[in-house]
């Protein structure tokens, strides 16, 4: 995959319209609540939240925290804070920053982008790529389709920033499904991932929320998280 090709994706969904129609269609600040479960059952509770963080920039946070089984047992919870900029319809990512607390294994992850170079601290590794122009990472990613939705787009490229370089991750809208959650019954489209068998779902109510209102993700374990509730704009 070149620079070229990855510039490319990365724009498409930026430059599909001019900035200036973006400015009121896309989220300032909202909090949004999950159930968290892992292979059927309750893990814990998530809040997501996006907030402006002064200068052009905005914060958006998944805090996460084991409320039962092994979980609440080991006291697992985990932290993950983004910053990044609105390029047009895309979350550019500024900063990014992991936490994992447990009583048996701690875990960071560091990410930053400047002059267009990531650097990446990952415990106590570090790697050093090439940024993209319109690049988003795993944090805001569920944000960035949940915008690009809203829009009409049902083929989606980003290109996201990992541990040791950029993918250029692809999506589809695959199908429209009811889906029952503890924030109410929904007719949601789903989205898939389709450039690797990573086993990545998500439903997406795009008139109504920028977030999904289920995202079910078997890497890195089958996590899955429910909305409970939203509040925001």
């Amino acid at each position: 995959m070149t620079t070229r090709t990855l510039l490319r994706a990365g724009l498409a969904l930026a430059l599909a319209l001019p900035a200036a129609a973006f400015a009121a269609d896309v989220p300032q600040s909202f909090t949004a609540t999950y159930q968290v479960s892992k292979g059927g059952d309750p893990l814990g509770e998530a809040t997501v939240t996006l907030k402006p963080a002064g200068g052009g920039q905005f914060e958006y946070s998944n805090q996460t925290k084991g409320t039962s089984g092994l979980a609440a047992m080991l006291g697992a919870n985990v932290s993950e804070t983004s910053r990044f900029t609105w390029a047009g319809q895309v979350p550019q990512a500024v900063s990014y920053h992991y936490q994992l607390d447990a009583a048996i294994k701690s875990k960071t992850r560091d990410l930053a982008v400047q002059d267009g170079t990531v650097q990446v601290q990952d415990n106590k590794k570090s790697y050093t790529y090439s940024a993209v122009p319109g690049m988003v990472e795993r944090n805001t990613l569920p944000l960035a389709l949940g915008v690009a939705l809203r829009s009409g787009q049902k083929d989606l490229a980003l290109p996201v920033a990992v541990k040791q370089e950029v993918e250029n991750q692809k999506f589809k809208v695959s199908a429209t499904e009811k889906v029952t959650v503890p924030a109410g019954s929904f007719e949601a489209v789903r989205v898939d991932r389709t450039d690797a068998d990573r086993g990545f779902n998500a439903w997406y109510v795009p008139g109504k929320y920028p977030v999904p209102v289920k995202l079910a993700q078997k890497d890195g374990g089958d996590m899955t998280m429910e909305l409970v509730k939203f509040e925001g704009r």
